[in-house]
């Protein structure tokens, strides 16, 4: 089956997939980038499978890498109409790996970094069927009005951070914990200490914990 985006895919041993976590790249890079996390992961994390697409645009900075939305501007009605555009393609691939694995939302988790963690917000709380959680690193809320007027499931959030990010400050995890609250969606957040913009092992580890948590696996 072809998808609507380049993916990089990393299979459990056994032929049975019953969980699929979703991880999103951020600004730049690609799902390569991204796929090293779940190394430690696979191993406690039985048929689950661990999908890493490449954003659907060429970066506008790095002609190496990708992006979700274009961030050349500082305009938050340009950006935003760029990241919901960015919604829908993966809405749509979404709905492929859904068909392709006979998976429900229930049974997906979605994560990102950066970037891939904004898109995961978005799509991840503005879709009617729920999603088994929302895994985010180093991201933040794209645009807090509009959103909120598109909350149609509340899924289960882990958001991390690093407390010496320069990249994307660590007030946006203090905002969006405010935000997630407001709105009575479960919302968990760590951050990390003498961090900048990456995943660290903490940061991995206690992703690791959360998913377990919401696909119920016991070990």
């Amino acid at each position: 089956m072809t998808f609507c985006l380049d993916t990089k895919m990393i299979k459990p041993e056994s032929e049975n997939i019953n969980n699929a976590v979703i991880l999103l790249h951020g600004y730049g890079g690609d799902g390569n980038d991204i796929a090293p996390i779940t190394i430690n992961w696979k191993r406690f994390l039985p048929n689950t499978i661990f999908i890493c697409p490449d954003g659907p645009e060429t970066c506008s900075i790095n002609p190496t890498g990708y992006q979700w939305f274009d961030l050349n501007s500082e305009d938050e009605e340009y950006i935003t109409k760029k990241a919901l555009e960015a919604e829908e393609t993966l809405k749509k691939f979404i709905l492929e790996i859904k068909n392709k694995f006979n998976l429900l939302n229930s049974n997906i988790c979605l994560s990102g970094f950066s970037q891939g963690c904004m898109m995961s917000i978005n799509v991840g709380i503005s879709e009617k069927e729920k999603f088994a959680g929302i895994l985010g690193f180093s991201g933040k809320i794209i645009n807090k009005t509009d959103l909120e007027k598109r909350i149609f499931s509340k899924p289960t959030t882990l958001l991390i951070h690093g407390d010496q990010d320069e990249i994307v400050p660590p007030v946006n995890l203090l905002e969006a914990k405010d935000f997630f609250e407001r709105n009575k969606i479960d919302i968990f957040t760590k951050m990390i200490k003498d961090c900048g913009h990456n995943i660290p092992i903490e940061a991995s580890s206690t992703g690791l914990t959360f998913l377990k948590k919401i696909f119920n696996i016991i070990s």
